[in-house]
């Protein structure tokens, strides 16, 4: 997943070297941190949060395959 999350934003991105995706497990389940450059932030998120929840959908789906839970965090 944390692959995904990175590919996705390292395309969508002015500065791709910028992008930095962790993840970090809990009892709930895995949280992956994407963080980008102040400048990509919006583009990242997207008109009206769209690109957000795809790549949020995107996890969850991914995640439902697994069995476990997944939250992406966009900092």
């Amino acid at each position: 997943m944390k692959e995904l999350i990175e590919f996705i934003a390292k395309s969508i991105v002015n500065a791709p070297d910028a992008v930095v995706v962790t993840e970090e497990e809990n009892e709930q389940g895995i949280t992956l941190k994407l963080q980008v450059a102040d400048d990509d932030k919006g583009r990242v998120i997207g008109k009206q949060g769209r690109i957000a929840e795809a790549m949020r959908t995107l996890v969850r789906v991914k995640a439902a395959k697994t069995g476990t839970r997944a939250i992406l965090e966009i900092i």
